[in-house]
């Protein structure tokens, strides 16, 4: 009976994976588990957002893209640890000493208990100061000023404030998957292709699918024929970590601190990946849960024309932007083993109401 029961529970289980290799999403809210999802010149038109937006999963959703995190999604990506060896991708929080955009450094306190036997810490930060998440509440459509999936002002500051799409719903969700480095920097250096990465270089599609070649990664998304697959957790190597621990203290410093009031937000000039529509395309239809690099803006700045990357990702999309990550010993251990895709972890900050976290990260490979 029990060799009944298995064969007949295999049989089940063969069935089930037909289907799901099958499932479309069609109907919104969309199903986190679907396998085919709409390309962005497919999406639906939903009365009362933005032009572009990807509002999919449902009025009250505050997760975005990391609904595709699915349970089914995280143990596909576990198989991706075979030696257990744990990488950090976080700059210490006093990196950078001067941040960038005039935002205040970390601060670090002890403070005393019991003098001689017992210590606290005091931190003082600017969530944006390091490695870090740009949440949904950190940038709107400059058009409009709606955030994604409808947040407004009110829900951020003011009487009404509250926690929709605030930075606690990513820590109870949790953010766990596979993650892909594209190595950029590495790829450029071989390729004699001269940059400064904290000057306004930017990043093609043609690029980058030539360095995913370099790696033996097609990067187009599964539905095409690629390596991508849904859910994937990018991360891009400018080069930027690396380039600032080149520098002087005093260069570093100068850099950061020049005078740019009058234009703030385009003063800065940083690589990263291109504003085009290839790259728009190729950013939404891949499906990624989040996307991450190494600057401090993750696409290349200033912008000088047209909708910024955020905002699509962030306000359009739900898609989270990780900037500042120490992707400099990720890049040597994938390097040594050859290997490109690895398991990631991160642990925002539970904090409702929150705009951003650092990101707290470990790939495991």
């Amino acid at each position: 009976m029990s060799e009944i029961m298995e064969s007949a529970q295999r049989q089940m289980n063969e069935v089930e994976d037909i289907v799901i290799a099958k499932k479309t999403a069609t109907t919104i809210p969309f199903d986190p588990d679907a396998t085919e999802f709409p390309t962005r010149k497919q999406l639906p038109r939903i009365p009362g957002t933005p032009e572009g937006s990807a509002w999919v999963w449902g009025e009250n959703d505050h997760l975005g893209r990391l609904n595709l995190l699915t349970p089914t999604r995280v143990k596909a990506a576990a198989a991706e640890i075979k030696l257990g060896e744990m990488v950090s991708i976080n700059l210490p929080l006093n990196v950078p000493e001067v941040p960038a955009f005039h935002r205040e450094p970390f601060k670090h306190e002890i403070k005393v208990l019991l003098e001689g036997r017992a210590y606290d810490d005091l931190y003082q930060l600017n969530t944006q100061s390091g490695t870090q998440w740009d949440g949904f509440r950190h940038f709107a459509c400059l058009s409009d000023g709606v955030f994604y999936n409808n947040t407004r002002v009110d829900d951020i500051i003011g009487p009404k404030a509250n926690d929709k799409c605030s930075i606690n719903h990513w820590s109870e969700h949790g953010i766990a998957g596979r993650g892909i480095l594209l190595d950029y920097r590495s790829y450029a250096d071989e390729k004699g292709i001269q940059y400064d990465a904290h000057e306004s270089h930017h990043i093609t599609y043609d690029g980058l699918d030539q360095c995913g070649k370099h790696q033996g990664i097609d990067i187009r998304p599964q539905a095409q024929g690629g390596d991508i697959k849904i859910g994937d957790l990018l991360f891009i190597r400018s080069g930027f970590v690396k380039a600032y621990y080149n520098r002087s203290r005093e260069e570093r410093c100068e850099r950061s601190s020049r005078d740019h009031e009058a234009d703030l937000l385009n003063s800065f000039p940083f690589t990263g990946v291109a504003r085009e529509e290839q790259i728009i395309d190729w950013l939404h239809d891949c499906y990624f849960s989040a996307v991450a690099g190494d600057s401090p803006t993750f696409e290349a700045w200033p912008n000088t024309q047209g909708r910024y990357l955020h905002e699509y990702m962030l306000p359009l999309w739900g898609c989270p932007i990780g900037e500042m990550v120490d992707l400099e010993k990720l890049a040597t251990k994938c390097r040594e083993l050859n290997r490109w895709t690895f398991f990631i972890t991160s642990a925002p900050a539970n904090v409702p109401g929150g705009i951003g976290s650092h990101v707290n990260g470990t790939a495991i490979f």
